[in-house]
C-alpha cells in the first residue's frame, strides 16, 4: 500500500505547485497568553483539570506526527508537547489521547515594550519579538515534517544577551495500580542533551522525548534541578522529538491492552537518530526544508475577499466581528487556518486527526480524543479534496486499512447477533464495520446510539478520494475494497418488512434521545441513506473498474428496495419512518442533523429530487441554527448543508454564528470543549459554498452570499480532478479558469454560461456543447488549463 501512495504523492505534487498568496495570513497578539492553570473545579468528560488559557490563548504548531501549543510568555515560556500515539487508559478503557510532556524556558523578563506574538499561516513560523532593557529579543518556532523535529531559536539584537533555564516536566506521573492508570517517568541530562522517558501501564508503552540545546556563543551547563542552564548566548537552538513504542499494525487492534505494544522496539534508536541528522543539517536547512515542505500545501488555494489586512491584533479583530463589525479578512483567515491546522496534524505516516486535532494538555483528552465516526472524523477531512489537499487523506486510509481485520470481526459478531440468518460462514464475506468510538488503541461496532450506517458514512470518504483525484490505482486499490466489504456487511443488517422493503434493523439516528434515552428502531433515516451511498459508490466504481459478480447484483437489487426518504405531516425529511409531525421523536433542536447527510456529505438528495431538498430545507430550519449548548461542529454540518442547498445567505449565517459563538481568541473551534472539528467543517463550508460539483457538473460560486460580492479564488478543486478559479464583481462570475488535472469531459453550470468564451493555454477557441440549463461541456487535456471569459 505504501508504495502506491507514494507513486500518488509524486503525480499529485506534480499538478500542485505552491504559488504566492494574495495576502499574508496570521493570527498575531500585542501580549503573550496567560498560563494561569488548570481549574480542578471542573471535568469536562474527564478532560480535566480544564485549562482555559491552553484552549483560549496558546498558538498550535504541529506536522502530523506532534503538537507543540506556544503561550510566548516572557517570564516563562510553556511549550506543552503532545504527541498522538501517546495514551492512557482513557475514559472508556479504549485509550485516551493525553498530554506529552511540558517544556518551561525560564527567562525572567518580567516586563517587555512593542511585544508580539504570532503564527504566520503562509510558512507555519510563530514568532514572537519584544523589546526588555532596550534590548530586542525574538523567537522563532515551526514543526518540520519531513524531519520530524519541532525547532525553537531564541536571538536577541545584542550578542552575549541570551539567557535562560531549559526546564522539562512530565505530567500525570502515578505509580502502577490495580486500575492499570499508571505512568512512570524519569528526566535526564548529559551536556547538551535532555532526554525524558517512561512507561504508561495500560498499554505497556514506552515513550521519549529528546531536546537537543545548541548554543552559539555564551556558556551552557547542566544544573543541580535536571535542566540545562545557558548564560550570555549569541543565540540558542532547541530542537525537539518525541516517539512512543506504538506501532499501527493489526495487532493494536485484536489484542487486549497489555499485549498491544508488547515486544515492540522502544523509541530511543529512532529519536537518537533523527536529533544526530536534525543537528547534521542545522537549523536553517530545517528551516528552508520545513518552508519547502509546508508551502507546496498550504499555498494551493487563494481565497480573497478583501484586498485590506485589518492592523489590529486577533484577538481584538474577533472581539469586533463578535460585536456586528463585518471582516472579509478574518472569514479568509478561519478557511485558510483551517487548511493549516488539516497540514499540521494530517500527513503520511502519523495517525490522522483525532477530536482535538493533534494537540492536548490533558490527562485525559475530553471523549479520549478518539476518531468519532458519527460525524467528527468525517467533518475533519471534509475539506481535504475540495481545498485542494488530497494526499492529507493518506492517514485515515492507513489507519483504517490497519483496523479492517478487527472491523471484520466486529461485524461477524453483529451479523450473528442482529441477523443470524444472514450469517456467511466463510471468513471475510460479512464484510467490515465501525460504530462511534475508536481510537488508535481500539475500535467499536455499531450500537448505543449510533446504527451501522455509520460504516457507509464513513466510505462516502474513500469514494470522494476517488472522485476528486480520479486516480485508478486509489479506487482499484483503496476506494473498491473499502466500499465492498463494507456493502458486504450493509446488506447484511438489512430486514424484509411486509411490504418487502429492506430495513436496517436495528437502527439509530445518532445520540438522539427520545423520553431520556437513546432511541432506537428501525430503518432510520440516517442508516437507510448511508446505506444506499454505499451502494450506489460501490455500483459506480464496479462498473467503471468492469467487475460484476454475483454480489454486485445482490446490491444492484437491494438499494432498489431501500425506501430512505420520507416527507412528514411538516412537510420535513423526517428522521425516522414512524414520526408524523417534525418534532414527534427526539430532541427538536438536536446538534445532529444526520438525517441530512443525505443532502451533505451525501448526494442522495440534490437538484434532480426537488421535493426531497424542500422537504430537506423545512427539516434543516426546523432542527435551528443553535443546537442548545453545542457550537463547533454542529453548527459547521448546517453551514455545508445550506450550501448545498444553494442558500449562500443562510450558510453565511452560520459561518457568520461559529466565528462569533463558537471560536476562541485563537480562532480553535469551541464545542465545548476545545474540539478541532469545526475548524475543518468551516473551510469546507467556505470552499462549498464557492464550488460544487457533486451533481455531475462543476459549479462555481453555487452559493455565493451577499456579504461577499466581490472576490476570487484560485486553486479549489472539483470532482473529476479540475482545479477551478474564479473572478467576480457585484455578485457576478467575470471569468472561470480550469485545470484539467486528468483529461476529462468538463461540464459546468453558471447562469448566461452558453454565451461564454473559452480559450485554451494556447489562446485558441475552444468549442463546446450547451446542454440547456445554463450547462455547457467541453473535452480538455491533461495538464491543461482553459479560460472561461464570461
Amino acid at each position: 500500500m505504501k508504495k502506491n501512495i507514494l507513486l500518488f504523492l509524486l503525480i499529485f505534487s506534480s499538478f500542485c505547485q505552491a504559488k504566492e498568496l494574495n495576502k499574508i495570513y496570521s493570527l498575531w497578539y500585542d501580549r503573550p497568553a496567560y498560563n494561569r492553570g488548570g481549574d480542578f473545579s471542573k471535568e469536562i468528560s474527564r478532560g480535566y483539570p480544564y485549562d482555559e488559557d491552553w484552549e483560549h490563548w496558546s498558538l498550535p504548531i504541529g506536522n502530523g506526527y506532534m503538537g507543540a501549543n506556544l503561550f510566548g510568555r516572557t517570564d516563562v515560556e510553556r511549550i506543552q508537547l503532545s504527541e498522538k500515539t501517546m495514551a492512557n487508559k482513557g475514559a472508556y478503557g479504549q485509550g485516551g489521547f493525553t498530554n506529552f510532556a511540558e517544556i518551561y524556558l525560564d527567562i525572567h523578563h518580567n516586563y517587555a515594550k512593542n511585544y508580539k506574538r504570532e503564527l504566520r499561516l503562509n510558512d507555519a513560523v510563530s514568532t514572537v519579538s519584544y523589546q526588555h532593557e532596550d534590548i530586542l529579543y525574538s523567537r522563532e518556532y515551526f514543526a518540520n515534517y519531513p524531519s520530524n523535529i519541532i525547532a525553537v531559536k531564541l536571538k536577541a539584537n545584542r550578542p552575549g544577551s541570551i539567557s535562560f533555564k531549559v526546564r522539562p516536566v512530565l505530567p500525570y506521573l502515578h505509580p502502577y495500580n490495580k486500575e492499570k492508570t499508571g505512568r512512570t517517568g524519569v528526566v535526564k541530562v548529559e551536556k547538551d542533551l535532555i532526554t525524558m522517558q517512561g512507561e504508561v501501564q495500560y498499554f505497556n508503552l514506552a515513550y521519549e522525548c529528546q531536546i537537543k540545546v545548541i548554543n552559539h556563543g555564551g556558556e551552557l551547563k547542566n544544573t543541580e534541578d535536571g535542566c540545562i542552564s545557558i548564560q550570555h548566548a549569541d543565540s540558542t537552538i532547541l530542537l525537539i522529538t518525541a516517539g512512543t513504542s506504538y506501532q499501527l499494525r493489526e495487532s493494536v487492534f485484536l489484542l487486549p491492552p497489555e499485549e498491544k505494544c508488547k515486544g515492540n522496539e522502544h523509541p530511543h534508536n529512532n529519536i537518537s537518530a533523527r536529533i544526530a541528522e536534525a543537528v547534521r543539517k542545522g537549523y536553517e536547512e530545517l528551516l528552508k526544508e520545513h518552508t519547502a515542505d509546508y508551502q507546496n500545501l498550504f499555498s494551493r488555494v487563494d481565497l480573497c475577499l478583501d484586498k485590506n489586512v485589518p492592523s489590529i491584533p486577533t484577538d481584538q479583530l474577533l472581539k469586533s466581528y463578535q460585536k456586528g463589525k463585518s471582516s472579509s479578512y478574518l472569514e479568509e483567515l478561519f478557511f485558510q487556518y483551517g487548511r493549516y491546522l488539516l497540514i499540521a496534524s494530517s500527513r503520511a505516516g502519523s495517525l490522522p486527526p483525532n477530536l482535538q486535532g493533534g494537540w492536548n494538555q490533558y490527562e485525559y483528552a475530553p471523549w479520549s480524543g478518539g476518531y468519532w465516526h458519527n460525524i467528527n472524523v468525517q467533518m475533519n477531512y471534509w475539506p481535504v479534496f475540495n481545498t485542494n489537499l488530497a494526499e492529507l487523506f493518506i492517514p485515515y486510509v492507513e489507519y483504517n486499512e490497519t483496523y479492517r481485520k478487527a472491523a471484520m470481526r466486529n461485524a461477524t459478531n453483529y451479523i450473528k447477533k442482529n441477523n443470524p440468518e444472514a450469517l456467511n460462514p466463510q471468513e471475510g464475506e460479512n464484510g467490515w464495520t465501525i460504530g462511534t468510538g475508536a481510537t488508535a488503541y481500539g475500535i467499536g461496532a455499531p450500537g448505543g446510539h449510533s446504527g451501522p450506517g455509520t460504516g457507509g458514512f464513513t466510505t462516502k470518504l474513500y469514494w470522494d478520494y476517488y472522485d476528486f483525484t480520479r486516480d485508478r490505482q486509489i479506487l482499484e486499490n483503496h476506494t473498491y475494497p473499502a466500499l465492498l466489504g463494507m456493502a458486504k456487511f450493509l446488506s447484511k443488517t438489512l430486514k424484509p418488512d411486509a411490504n418487502g422493503l429492506l430495513l436496517a434493523d436495528p437502527s439509530s439516528s445518532p445520540e438522539q434521545r427520545h423520553n431520556g434515552a437513546h432511541y432506537q428502531t428501525k430503518a432510520c433515516t440516517f442508516d437507510q441513506g448511508m446505506i444506499w451511498e454505499n451502494f450506489r459508490d460501490l455500483l459506480e466504481a464496479s462498473k467503471i473498474l468492469k467487475r460484476k459478480d454475483s454480489f454486485t447484483k445482490i446490491i444492484e437489487k437491494q438499494i432498489t428496495l431501500l425506501d430512505p426518504v420520507h416527507i412528514g405531516e411538516s412537510g420535513q425529511l423526517k428522521e425516522y419512518r414512524e414520526e408524523n409531525k417534525y418534532s414527534d421523536i427526539g430532541d427538536p433542536i438536536h446538534r445532529h442533523i444526520s438525517h441530512l447527510c443525505l443532502l451533505y456529505p451525501g448526494t442522495l438528495i440534490n437538484g434532480t429530487t426537488p421535493e426531497w431538498l424542500n422537504a430537506a430545507r423545512v427539516a434543516l430550519d426546523k432542527r435551528g441554527d443553535r443546537p442548545g449548548i453545542w457550537k463547533g461542529w454542529p453548527m459547521a454540518h448546517r453551514l455545508n448543508t445550506w450550501a448545498r442547498l444553494k442558500d449562500g445567505n443562510r450558510a453565511y449565517t452560520l459561518y457568520n454564528l461559529i466565528l462569533t459563538e463558537g471560536v476562541m481568541e485563537n480562532l480553535w473551534s469551541l464545542c465545548p470543549p476545545f474540539q478541532i472539528d469545526a475548524n475543518f467543517g468551516g473551510t469546507a463550508g467556505v470552499a462549498e459554498m464557492l464550488l460544487q460539483s457533486h451533481e455531475g457538473y462543476i459549479e462555481p460560486l453555487a452559493a455565493l452570499p451577499d456579504a461577499w460580492k466581490d472576490g476570487s479564488y484560485n486553486g479549489l478543486v472539483a470532482r473529476g480532478n479540475f482545479e477551478v478559479s474564479a473572478t467576480w464583481k457585484e455578485g457576478k462570475a467575470s471569468e472561470f479558469n480550469i485545470l484539467s488535472r486528468k483529461g476529462e469531459i468538463c461540464r459546468i453550470k453558471y447562469t448566461g454560461i452558453g454565451q461564454a468564451k473559452i480559450i485554451d493555454s494556447n489562446g485558441k477557441s475552444v468549442k463546446y456543447h450547451n446542454t440547456g440549463d445554463n450547462i455547457i461541456e467541453f473535452k480538455t487535456k491533461q495538464g491543461e488549463t482553459f479560460c472561461i471569459q464570461l
